[in-house]
């Protein structure tokens, strides 16, 4: 048996566990190896139905009293259900799609289910938990196995997938554990790393991972592991800042007086933080070196006034001893309603100097439906070209500025002078398409201003931004007041609905924000409660808001339905857009001062926070309302961080604290392991494995020798991150 020996050869598999591990992934032994427990089954996990909190992964222990199969959702969908009870009450379980479990398990039966219950009127219910037959309830329900090293711990728990069950995974990885094939692994962390941070090696994490006779084996293993992957990214940070070194940038000289040209025609005075930000930008364009910076600020920090003036520079300056025209920027962003925006804002910065700025995105127009969205500015408005013009324009240097969505990484979009890119909300592209906006021309590379405005922790900026420079905008301008934030209950809502209306007989806009797009059907009512956008407008004005105008807002709807809404609400002819979380990013009305977020436990810190940024885009007093579904007390404490939280650097804290690892922000969004996320709450690991890395690859720039990291790299999808 060796590392790459497909699983099927070291065990025979039926089609369903051969489709559930291709599923997971999972394709050799290695991969069995490095499919690590999510946690472990010792008692003190053990919930009592009566002190069930609604939200928290829970395991109980009881007796099945009734089991049943039947179909739901239109008698389409084959369901099982059952009753579980223990000594202190019962709730119920249903798994859709899973008829075989009422075969799996009787009437009688004692057994375990995991998951996260739900209170649905007065009863308790899972829904598709994980469950398994047992042999009698442990005797130490309650009590801590971990309260002595001595103490064993009970069986590791996997992720699983229908046709392969943690049992199995837990009996196949010792048969390769105990076959000896992890004292042949070559560990790719050097000795002495290891022993400076009391790190176990490879095999003994293995081990300890897989099989730990203690919790503290266990608690070393995972240290080990997340430092590893902390350790590799931080490797490839490194190797990209290196190769930045050793390229050349365009060198752009520009002092700041040459900028009050430019900034004096604001509407605003400058925070000390923009100015900051943009004499760090300026002193990056000097060094001959190409930039590579983060710009993390809240929503309504003025990232984009920063954008603005630095583009001025660079449009505006003939870079020395160098063969190139008018230099060229590249704006992309996440979204066509992001990318309209911006554009728009670069037309009023620019609406004083004779400089060309267009539009590319992946929409038709009303000009040209059969093309890509083609705008360029002509004086201080935009009108709709062809496409191919637009593109004859930009190839031959014409177009100084192009704001665009992933359409500006296609291969018919050319420039001929790209000296300066900017990205916003980087972290939404893949980093295939911000190399190709990045590409290297005649050996120069394009400065690089990546923006954001999802509240970051430091660990997690210092991981995935590891190779960018860092500017933080901490500064609000002058005279924006704080928003008034509020956890509404539900005796509170018809209070709420006034205090609304109030807003709106003065003038102002609000944002309805729901979780859903489409009301579920009412056989799915006991899987699924969240309102909806679509019922959720109707409902409002009909019964609540009858007198003002509504409209809905969402994701399903085509790039020109969601513009002519977003046109409509910035004319006022809309009162109340009813939305879903397609105006998290970049949705600009100052006329909106009340959003109102229902079911605001659906949606993590980060995401309410820049959901609260669409109303404090004036000096105008803004009103953020929360509604959550639950009353559960873990709940009630993420939502008054909310209230509480100074601005979005400290809620990014207290939600990596509280929120747990692997739901930050959204573990797939990052790409990051759960082990690497788990890390993130330590700084001293990350600084630790940064600065390890820092030096390795410093004094070994191409690995040579370390060629258990050379293979380690190889031999994985690595996550990179510019």
């Amino acid at each position: 048996m060796e590392l790459s020996t497909p699983i099927e050869k070291m065990h025979r598999l039926a089609p369903e566990q051969k489709s559930a591990l291709t599923k997971l992934g999972l394709v050799t032994v290695r991969d069995l190896l490095f499919h690590f427990p999510v946690r472990y089954g010792n008692s003190a996990e053990v919930t009592y139905i009566n002190t069930i909190t609604e939200g928290a992964d829970i395991t109980i222990y009881g007796t099945v009293k009734k089991i049943k199969t039947g179909k739901a959702w239109q008698k389409k969908t084959p369901l099982s259900n059952a009753v579980i009870e223990d000594s202190t009450g019962k709730i119920n379980a249903t798994w859709f799609h899973q008829p075989y479990i009422a075969k799996l398990i009787q009437e009688g039966m004692m057994v375990k289910v995991h998951g996260k219950a739900k209170k649905y009127k007065d009863s308790w219910s899972f829904i598709n938990p994980e469950i398994e037959p047992v042999r009698d309830v442990p005797l130490a329900i309650g009590d801590s196995l971990f309260s002595s090293d001595e103490v064993g711990v009970s069986e590791p728990v996997y992720r699983e997938s229908n046709g392969v069950s943690s049992r199995w995974f837990y009996h196949t990885i010792q048969k390769i554990i105990n076959s000896g094939l992890t004292e042949k692994i070559p560990d790719m962390i050097p000795a002495e790393i290891l022993e400076r941070y009391h790190l176990p090696s490879l095999s003994t994490a293995l081990v300890w991972i897989h099989i730990p006779k203690t919790k503290n084996d266990a608690l070393a293993a995972r240290k080990r592991f997340a430092f590893q992957e902390v350790f590799l990214i931080q490797i490839l940070n490194e190797q990209e800042r290196q190769r930045n070194m050793a390229t050349k940038g365009l060198v752009i000289e520009k002092s700041s007086e040459d900028l009050e040209k430019f900034t004096q025609h604001f509407p605003f005075t400058e925070t000390a933080a923009q100015k900051r930000a943009i004499a760090q930008i300026l002193s990056d364009f000097k060094s001959g070196y190409p930039m590579s910076r983060l710009l993390e600020g809240d929503v309504g920090s003025g990232k984009t006034a920063v954008a603005a003036t630095t583009a001025y520079a660079a449009v505006t300056t003939r870079p020395k001893g160098q063969n190139f025209g008018t230099l060229q920027i590249a704006y992309m962003a996440p979204t066509e309603i992001l990318a309209k925006q911006h554009f728009d804002s670069f037309i009023k910065y620019f609406s004083h100097f004779p400089v060309s700025i267009a539009l590319i995105t992946g929409s038709g127009c009303k000009k040209f439906p059969s093309k890509v969205m083609a705008s360029w500015k002509t004086g201080n408005g935009a009108t709709e070209i062809s496409r191919t013009q637009l593109l004859k324009w930009v190839a031959n240097g014409e177009i100084s500025i192009v704001v665009g969505t992933h359409a500006l990484i296609q291969k018919s979009v050319k420039f001929k002078n790209l000296a300066y890119v900017i990205i916003d909300e980087q972290h939404r592209f893949g980093t295939k398409q911000r190399k190709n906006l990045r590409r290297k021309d005649d050996g120069v590379v394009p400065h690089l201003l990546s923006m954001t405005a999802t509240p970051i922790p430091r660990t997690l900026a210092l991981t995935i931004f590891g190779s960018l420079d860092l500017t933080l905008l901490d500064e609000m301008p002058a005279g924006r007041k704080p928003i008034i934030t509020k956890v509404i209950t539900p005796a509170e809502r018809t209070a709420t609905y006034e205090a609304i209306r109030s807003q709106l007989q003065a003038g102002r806009q609000a944002y309805i924000i729901c979780p859903r797009i489409n009301e579920p059907d009412p056989d799915k009512e006991m899987a699924v409660i969240a309102k909806s956008v679509k019922a959720e407008a109707e409902r409002l004005q009909k019964d609540i808001f009858p007198e003002f105008r509504i409209d809905i807002l969402h994701s399903k709807m085509t790039p020109a339905q969601k513009e002519e809404t977003m046109k409509s609400f910035e004319k006022h002819e809309i009162d109340i857009l009813v939305a879903t979380s397609v105006v998290e990013v970049g949705v600009n009305v100052p006329n909106a001062t009340v959003i109102l977020i229902e079911g605001a436990e659906r949606f993590g810190l980060a995401q309410l926070h820049q959901l609260r940024g669409r109303v404090i885009r004036s000096n105008n007093q803004a009103y953020c309302y929360v509604f959550a579904e639950s009353s559960g007390e873990r709940t009630v404490e993420r939502l008054h961080a909310l209230v509480t939280a100074k601005n979005g650097f400290e809620l990014a804290e207290f939600d990596l604290q509280q929120r747990g690892t692997g739901d930050l922000m959204g573990r797939k969004q990052w790409g990051i392991s759960d082990l690497a996320m788990e890390a993130m709450k330590n700084l001293k690991m990350v600084e630790a494995a940064r600065i390890e890395a820092q030096q390795l690859v410093i004094s070994d720039p191409t690995l040579a020798k370390y060629p258990a990291i050379q293979n380690t790299l190889s031999s994985r999808e690595a996550v990179h991150f510019e």
